[in-house]
């Protein structure tokens, strides 16, 4: 069976210390912005598409792409991580559909949020600290370890 591949982005953003996640209704957990990437895109411009819809902010990626010396090419912006979600696992084990997410960390200038799509509307988002992630019952290890790392990479910048 062949397995369909799409790729997603996914933008852990930071103001003052903490990072915007909201509850997935579908889904049913706490997650950051994102989403998958349109034909058009390119990675980073999702994460970006997707903040701004989900948030109504732009964001300021943090780090830079790097210096490649390539005559008919320019590099994109290095996601933090790249990850491979299972999304539609059958019974005999094969995996039908996954998510090749791109992994970003930005900053945004405020703590509004506005929403440009009725998807994930302003009550349901939280802003976190590196505490709070650390005690939520309702954020996944993995969310809270990236959100912790969002945070402190945002710090150092």
């Amino acid at each position: 069976m062949e397995t369909t591949r799409h790729f997603t982005a996914t933008v852990y953003v930071v103001n003052d210390g903490a990072t915007a996640l909201h509850e997935h209704g579908r889904l049913g957990i706490t997650i950051p912005p994102g989403g998958h990437v349109d034909r058009d895109e390119l990675p980073h411009e999702a994460g970006k598409r997707e903040v701004a819809e989900e948030l109504g902010q732009e964001p300021t990626l943090l780090g830079t792409a790097p210096e490649v010396p390539a005559p008919d090419g320019f590099a994109l912006p290095t996601p933090r991580y790249q990850l491979c979600y299972d999304i539609n696992v059958h019974g005999d084990g094969s995996v039908g559909h996954q998510h090749i997410d791109h992994v970003y960390f930005a900053t945004v200038p405020t703590r509004a949020v506005d929403p440009t799509d009725d998807e994930a509307p302003p009550e349901v988002w939280g802003w976190y600290t590196p505490d709070d992630l650390r005690a939520a019952d309702d954020v996944d290890p993995d969310t809270a370890k990236i959100g912790i790392e969002a945070i402190e990479a945002a710090a150092s910048e």
